[in-house]
């Protein structure tokens, strides 16, 4: 899809270039960069790329993208291709609703960067507000559940019903291999636990679970509560059968229909899993939304996810964090269960501010109401004479409309409504928020369009409660202080504020994260993201009504087939850890195909990041480790052996590149050739394409496949630990392995829409189109020469750990802080509290060496910001100095006690140090940020987990 240049640009007009949106994106200024470059003592961008990018990859070709465009003609662009896609009312349900996002939050945390560009919160201190909003979702989700513990989110209701499967598997007490699934679930949903499950060996079961379980057969099974078709039913029969034979009970639940009914806890269920999107998120075409997961207390150890637990700090003040850190799976590597890194944070703040905002009765008016809608539908249609086959619901009804329902569906799009098409005659119709009167006499009539009949019908009408008696829900719901504070605009205004305050996100700071490309998202990249045309749309709603998605598409997939050398393209992952998992499919699908099903083993070097060796064993894969150099590149003598070792058994090699250790392996092509001439396939791990665009291209140089972490090099926001996507190119020979319609049950479906989080891909396409070729070449070598010009100013001060052939780093570089613990007890965490007195985020800790900092500045920091960090960074280290000398301890020094707070500045001082040096450090600065807490301590928080708002007296309880 080239494009060619704006007419504007040609002889004739001038540029405008004070509209270039590169320079813009990127940060450092003519004169900046020409400092940058003398203290680099290099004469040019490209001398320094020669010395940085070996030559035998190095390309500098166009991609055939096209020229920039301006963010005017952008916006315009992307406004022209939403125009393409028709917004309809969907009442087709199956896992996606029409909602109402309250705009105040809409406003202040979904267009606010305070809040879509926060990092995940490994940090606690300058997380608290994040923190603080996941906490309100997992208390939100164990209320509606009737379970002990709840995860702060995950990706999708489908892959969390995967890691429910999982997690039953882990835990079941009987040695079965067989796992049930209520043959009334979703469809997207069973699609991808067929993925998850025929790697590892295990069955799926589907059937009625009152007729058609033998719970002696089964490690676990999923029951849908309400079910696909809308229907209700109480199931504690069967889970207590199950539980007799040693099954774990996973739920998947509607949260809206909670609200009513009992809860699945209370049912007897282990395990509840199911999707918060209707909780006040657009449904996006797919996504993203937050999957949600809550289990009995007995499995919290090895739920998959993160989950934010409350501990105390340094003043013994109470202060969230992330609790049981040891969990997380990059840590795990290849004794994970789960490839899980990431969450749907935004999302689930923003379902979590729904539920602050509206409190209990406002949840139960908006569910009642769509309840008393459904009956209404149901009741009347059962009066025209159509056939309804669902007698206990809650918002959705399976009709029979036989030989009429192609006309039925027509005449329901004709007046602007989607219903869903189950085939032989059924029709599926779902009531949501959005719903009104006027939709359910149009749907009367689409039925009847016998004006006398319908001029009677609602007079006649008497709509039964729809809900057993037996599972409506008793007792209270959202007890919890904050589910009832805030309810007027005002105050959930000033609430949503005070949170963003407490924490330090990109719209203050540098967040100089390696590996994680912090980087600017752009004002006009995420405008479109809240307009209705990709906003509002079903992910199943019928292909005439969604080609501007298509276009969008068609444009991404262009895009990143060009920059990186691949042949297609697959949008489906939703993360960058899920685009690990689908490419490895396709290259386990791809050996299998060829009648190669005995190549089992994935070699990955020890310096990979650590959702590499999770995703392999989740598709059955044997991890064997590489090892790598003194200089931090694979050894090739090891690499040679373990390929001999495990002759004809090679499948795949995982390889980060440019490095983890921030280096361009000049050995990269040798890597790709030992690998293919072995019969494997080379997984490219696509988290460092920051540092390739415009300048290498993986699919040429010998890679097979490959991920894009769009949250990074594309420019969509973290969001505080999420959304992101993971999209995945490969080369010809994979392309008939890429991610299936999981809709239609297609093969190796890993998310629950088929275009994953679609309505967050407006923003890479809208970055794409303003960089245009030059522009994202620019941005990789301006994204190399600030990590250079970081790496040299900090040497003299803290060794940098690994270098290139010709003593470059690539985008990101590692220093090494071992000898400072060595020399003085100073920890990489003393070091990274440190930082936040200055004003800055900690970069990578200890990853991928222990002991160490990873930092990436990006290309969106100029010279000022980056001096601003060196020179806190040599700061601290005078500080260290001081400690070495004996001029003062450790214990008693500012780096200890970091970060300091507004309570530091306003006790009594009894320190050894100057309080204006502890709390201002390199002078006043009258708009400082503060840490809300002083350090917290995590191991005390392990030892006294608490995961949910506890009450006021708690807090007390945790000072003293």
């Amino acid at each position: 899809m080239t494009r060619t240049a704006p007419t504007r640009n040609d002889a004739l007009w001038p540029a405008n270039d004070a509209d270039r949106f590169v320079s813009r994106h990127n940060g450092p200024r003519a004169d900046e960069i020409d400092a940058m470059l003398g203290t680099l003592g290099v004469a040019s961008i490209d001398a320094l790329i020669e010395q940085t990018v070996p030559s035998a990859i190095l390309d500098r070709r166009a991609s055939g993208i096209g020229a920039a465009m301006t963010e005017t003609e952008a916006l315009a662009r992307l406004r022209q291709i939403a125009g393409r896609n028709v917004v309809m009312q969907s009442m087709i349900g199956q896992g996606y609703y029409g909602t109402v996002l309250p705009p105040v939050i809409q406003r202040n945390i979904l267009e606010n960067p305070a809040w879509y560009t926060a990092y995940t919160p490994y940090q606690p201190e300058i997380s608290q507000g994040r923190l603080e909003a996941l906490l309100n979702f997992q208390t939100l989700v164990c209320d509606l559940t009737g379970l002990d513990i709840a995860n702060a989110s995950l990706l999708d209701e489908a892959t969390a019903c995967a890691e429910a499967m999982a997690l039953a598997q882990r835990n079941a007490k009987n040695k079965a291999t067989v796992f049930f699934v209520d043959s009334d679930t979703h469809p997207q949903t069973l699609s991808v636990l067929r993925t998850r499950a025929e790697p590892l060996g295990w069955t799926i079961r589907t059937g009625d679970p009152e007729t058609e379980l033998d719970p002696s057969c089964v490690f676990g099974a999923l029951l849908s509560y309400p079910g696909s078709s809308g229907a209700v039913r109480d199931f504690r029969p069967v889970i207590e059968a199950l539980h007799e034979k040693g099954a774990l009970v996973a739920m998947t639940c509607d949260p809206l229909a909670l609200v009513l009914l009992e809860a699945p806890g209370a049912l007897g269920a282990d395990i509840a899993i199911g999707s918060m999107q209707r909780f006040g998120v657009p449904m996006g075409f797919g996504g993203p939304h937050a999957g949600f997961m809550a289990v009995r207390d007995a499995y919290k150890r090895t739920m998959p996810g993160r989950l934010v637990g409350i501990s105390r700090d340094s003043r013994g003040a109470p202060a969230y964090r992330l609790a049981l850190q040891t969990r997380e799976q990059h840590i795990r590597r290849e004794k994970a269960t789960s490839n899980i890194c990431t969450a749907q944070v935004l999302l689930a703040v923003i379902s979590s501010m729904y539920a602050v905002y509206h409190g209990p009765e406002g949840l139960r008016a908006i569910a009642g109401r769509v309840n008393r809608l459904a009956a209404i539908l149901a009741e009347g249609l059962r009066a025209l004479a159509v056939r309804v086959e669902t007698c206990a619901f809650f918002d959705t009804i399976t009709v029979q409309a036989g030989e009429s329902a192609a006309l039925v569906l027509d005449r329901a799009r004709k007046v602007g409504i989607n219903l869903r098409d189950l085939g032989d005659g059924r029709i599926g119709i779902a009531c949501d928020e959005t719903t009104e009167p006027a939709h359910i006499k149009a749907l009367w009539r689409c039925f009847c369009p016998d004006e006398a009949r319908l001029a009677a019908l609602e007079s006649g009408l008497e709509a039964q409660n729809t809900l057993p008696v037996s599972l409506r829900r008793q007792g209270a719901l959202l007890t919890a202080e904050v589910f009832h504070a805030h309810r007027s605009e005002t105050d959930l205004l000033r609430y949503m504020r005070r949170l963003s305050d407490m924490d330090l996100a990109l719209d203050r700071t540098m967040i100089p994260l390696g590996s994680c490309t912090m980087k600017l998202n752009a004002t006009a990249e995420m405008i479109p993201v809240t307009w209705p045309e990709f906003g509002a749309l079903h992910p199943f709603a019928p292909p005439e009504q969604t080609r501007g998605y298509h276009e969008l598409f068609g444009i991404l997939e262009h895009a990143l087939c060009a920059v990186s050398g691949y042949d297609a393209v697959s949008l489906q992952p939703n993360s960058g850890a899920q685009g690990e998992y689908a490419g490895l499919l396709a290259i386990r699908a791809y050996h299998k195909a060829r009648g190669e099903t005995e190549r089992d083993v994935c070699l990955i070097p020890a310096s990979a990041h650590g959702t590499n060796p999770a995703s392999a064993q989740m598709v059955g894969m044997r991890v064997v480790v590489v090892g790598c150099d003194s200089s931090g590149n694979v050894d090739l003598d090891d690499l040679r052996r373990k390929i001999a070792q495990h002759e004809g058994r090679i499948a795949a090699l995982m390889l980060t590149y440019p490095s983890t250790h921030g280096v361009y392996e000049e050995a990269v092509v040798e890597i790709c050739d030992l690998v293919h001439e072995a019969g494997g396939q080379v997984y490219l791990d696509g988290a460092n394409m920051n540092a390739q665009v415009g300048l290498a291209r993986p699919g040429h140089y010998g890679a097979d496949v490959s991920h894009f972490n769009l949250h990074k090099t594309f420019c969509i926001p973290h969001g505080g630990g999420g959304p992101g996507m993971g999209p995945i190119g490969v080369k010809a020979h994979l392309a008939p392995y890429l991610p299936g319609r999981p809709e239609a049950g297609d093969a190796h479906a890993v998310s629950a829409a088929p275009f994953g989080s679609a309505s967050i891909l407006p923003i890479s396409v809208a970055y794409v189109l303003m960089m245009g070729d030059d522009g994202l070449r620019q941005a990789t070598e301006t994204a190399i020469l600030n990590a250079n010009y970081v790496a040299a100013r900090l040497e003299g001060h803290y060794p940098v750990l690994y270098r290139g052939c010709k003593g470059r780093t690539a985008h990101e570089c590692i220093i090494d802080l071992r000898p400072l613990k060595e020399a003085a007890g100073v920890t990489v965490d003393d070091i990274a509290k440190r930082l936040i007195d200055h004003g800055f985020h900690a970069p990578t800790v200890s990853f991928p060496v222990a002991g160490t900092f990873m930092i990436e500045p990006t290309e969106s920091e100029g010279k000022r910001e980056l001096d601003r960090f060196c020179d806190a960074m040599i700061a601290i280290r005078s500080e260290i100095a001081a400690i070495e000398s004996g001029a003062i301890a450790l214990e008693a020094s500012p780096l200890r006690h970091a970060p300091h707070t507004t309570a530091d500045l306003t006790d009594s001082w009894d320190r050894a140090y100057d309080r204006m040096q502890g709390v201002f450090p390199g002078g006043m600065d009258r708009v400082k940020y503060f840490a809300p807490v002083n350090r917290i301590d995590n191991a005390w928080g392990d030892r006294n987990l608490v995961c949910a708002c506890p009450e006021t007296t708690s807090y007390a309880e945790a000072a003293e």
